[in-house]
């Protein structure tokens, strides 16, 4: 009896000690390794983070007897260092240009800003635009010494929008882009036909290079949408169409895609709200986007993430009014809200990637449209791009 209840009192100590080993070791795994939850919609964009670091403004000021204003582009050379920024003039107050800027760049801010070139763009005929014909607005660098570029348009003059190559050392325009006509306005012939094509100052006004390879031979992609809702969409202001070309070293462009970009409600009291830039980022289907208000209140801009993976294609979709539940937009995600830096803002249109930090963060600048307006100034804003 006793040798039972000894037996009974052992196997009852071993049952207790592996059920408390057992219940340790599953709390101990559960500490160890449960993960953060992660909402879906997160998983889908990248761990990107954006740090204010410094203001500069521009002085009004003149360089090869032009005025540099309208400055509503800007794009970086990776391999000069320089940054060249484009100036929306019409060819009014001088011929259609961009500039060459040094800008040094420090961890802790600007330490230098200085213009070193003009350059004038000319045509396909290697002659000046004349004034009034062009509204130049975006531009990007690309891997073969050229540069792309695209202009609003002008449909009240009854001057379409186009997007071009133009040679970054001479200026004069080497290649045109083929854009949907939807794109552009009626022709003579389709004048009975429901109006179409961009609206007036709100064309191409944003475009970047997604560079597969810095080799000059290899193919790379471009990515261009309007400023505002075609003519045709404009019930629907906020619903916008990003078009996705691939730029071949031999042969014409291809236009891949075209998707649905949302833009964000405006607030209220706001005149103008339109999509300004956009930037490709090296990890391909990811895209930084500027959206800008203007209004009542003053300027105002937003900073988003824009993933492109499951975006339905709308080029077979000859309006974007009415219903669109079956068509999925372009992911987009909040990074920064501009008005939270407590820094007057102005009209911010260009943005780039600059060159990275120490810590091998990148840079990302911000330039402002003074509009040569008196008003006004050229804002330029330095930020740190962290993928964590």
């Amino acid at each position: 009896m006793i040798q039972q209840f000894i037996n009974l009192r052992q196997n009852n100590i071993f049952r207790w000690f592996n059920l408390t080993l057992s219940s340790l070791l599953i709390l101990s795994l559960t500490a160890c390794s449960r993960p953060t939850q992660v909402l879906a919609q997160d998983r889908m964009f990248l761990d990107l983070t954006v740090e204010f670091i410094d203001e500069y403004q521009i002085p009004k000021t003149k360089f090869a007897q032009t005025p540099v204003g309208g400055l509503s582009a800007i794009t970086y050379d990776r391999n000069t260092g320089n940054f060249y920024i484009l100036s929306d003039d019409r060819s009014q107050n001088a011929p259609a240009r961009f500039y060459t800027f040094a800008l040094k760049i420090q961890p802790e801010g600007f330490q230098a800003v200085e213009i070193q070139d003009v350059t004038f763009l000319k045509n396909a005929n290697n002659e000046s635009f004349p004034p009034g014909s062009l509204d130049p607005e975006g531009l990007a660098l690309s891997p073969r010494n050229t540069l792309f570029l695209s202009s609003e348009g002008i449909p009240s003059q009854e001057i379409n929008p186009f997007i071009a190559e133009f040679d970054l050392e001479t200026g004069q325009q080497v290649k045109n882009l083929r854009i949907p006509q939807r794109y552009l306005l009626n022709t003579p012939e389709e004048q009975e036909n429901v109006p179409r094509g961009v609206q007036e100052n709100l064309g191409f006004e944003a475009l970047t290079l997604g560079i597969v390879s810095v080799a000059p031979q290899d193919p790379f992609r471009l990515f261009v949408a309007p400023e505002g809702a075609l003519i045709q969409e404009q019930d629907a202001e906020n619903r916008l169409r990003l078009l996705h070309y691939l730029i071949n070293p031999i042969g014409p462009p291809v236009l891949l895609s075209e998707n649905l970009y949302l833009l964000d409600s405006a607030p209220e009291g706001t005149i103008s709200n339109g999509l300004t830039e956009l930037i490709a980022l090296d990890r391909e289907g990811f895209l930084l986007s500027l959206e800008r208000t203007f209004g009542l209140a003053g300027a105002g801009a937003k900073l988003f993430q824009i993933a492109t993976g499951d975006a339905t294609d709308t080029l077979q979709y000859p309006l974007l009014n009415g219903d669109i539940s079956d068509i999925k937009p372009l992911r987009k995600k909040l990074l920064l809200d501009l008005r939270d830096l407590g820094i007057p803002l102005d009209n911010l249109e260009g943005m780039t990637l600059g060159p990275r930090l120490p810590d091998g963060s990148s840079t990302l600048l911000l330039i402002s449209d003074d509009n040569f307006s008196d008003n006004q100034v050229t804002q330029l804003l330095l930020f740190k791009l962290i993928e964590n």
